[in-house]
């Protein structure tokens, strides 16, 4: 089955090309070369991993369905609604467990470490993140949802996410309480202080203001990462997080400790050897 990103990928080719003749007559400078054709390689390197990654994904979410004891009536318009807000609610967790375990972090860092921000940072995603993301939606073959459902709105939910990368777009008043947003988002990639471990809402913000990880745009934002990467080696986008978490094993001297630095909080090392506590994250 062909999944709904892969038909948008000339969408999003024009989208960006729009935005970044936008930005040259406007001067703004949202948009630099060398990065934004790093954001497109990475881009299709995760649809080619992902479209192998996937297998582990479809095996899992199929024998969880064969054994969940309710099958969703899919030709209801309340099933649909239901699984639009199912996965959305399962994005919002997988969202915040990337940023608050490390080893999800290893993959989830690739699409922050852009200090720009414009929609070809949107396609800035891992190679290798389908090796562990499946877990957080292959419960929902356990509800009863057929995998060919979970395909269309999960891949519809990745796409209304799209658009949210772009510093051309301002808050959007009453559509800010329900829905997320440019202005919402711009706070999540920002590593200003007060912006940092905020806003993980996929499509509905909802989710953040109900567990208080929500904060509205009030300063420009400042995009990256606390240690910026400084490379445009696609490979090593992918793997820096993986080679800086081994660095930080051999350091560790107990089971406890090495188990703490994997799964723990991707800033742990850094707030142990500091007094302030900054994210190295975001």
């Amino acid at each position: 089955m062909i999944r709904p990103t892969v038909l948008a990928v000339p969408i999003f080719a024009l989208l960006i090309a729009v935005e970044y003749w936008w930005d040259l007559r406007q001067k703004t400078n949202e948009y630099e070369r060398k990065d934004t054709w790093t954001n497109i390689a990475l881009g299709f390197g995760s649809l080619f991993f992902g479209a192998i990654f996937g297998i582990i994904q479809f095996t899992g979410y199929e024998l969880l369905y064969s054994i969940a004891p309710y099958k969703m009536p899919m030709d209801t318009v309340w099933a649909w609604v239901l699984l639009v807000f199912v996965d959305d609610f399962a994005y919002y967790w997988f969202h915040r467990m990337s940023h608050e375990s490390r080893f999800l972090w290893n993959f989830h860092v690739v699409h922050h470490s852009s200090e720009h921000y414009n929609l070809s940072v949107a396609v800035r995603q891992s190679w290798f993140g389908g090796l562990a993301h499946w877990i957080f939606y292959i419960p929902m073959g356990l509800l009863g949802f057929p995998y060919w459902t979970f395909v269309i709105v999960h891949g519809f939910n990745l796409i209304y996410q799209y658009w949210i990368h772009t510093e051309f777009i301002g808050k959007l008043g009453w559509f800010e309480w329900i829905f997320n947003t440019p202005s919402q988002h711009r706070v999540h990639h920002a590593v200003n202080p007060q912006y940092l471990d905020r806003n993980y809402a996929g499509i509905f913000c909802i989710w953040d203001r109900m567990f208080r990880t929500f904060t509205p745009e009030s300063e420009k934002p400042r995009y990256g990462i606390i240690k910026p990467i400084n490379s445009y080696n696609w490979l090593w986008i992918n793997t820096h997080g993986w080679a800086e978490m081994w660095d930080a094993l051999k350091e560790k001297k107990t089971v406890y400790g090495k188990l703490r630095c994997i799964f723990g909080a991707p800033n742990m090392d850094f707030e142990e050897n500091s007094n302030l506590k900054i994210e190295s994250k975001i």
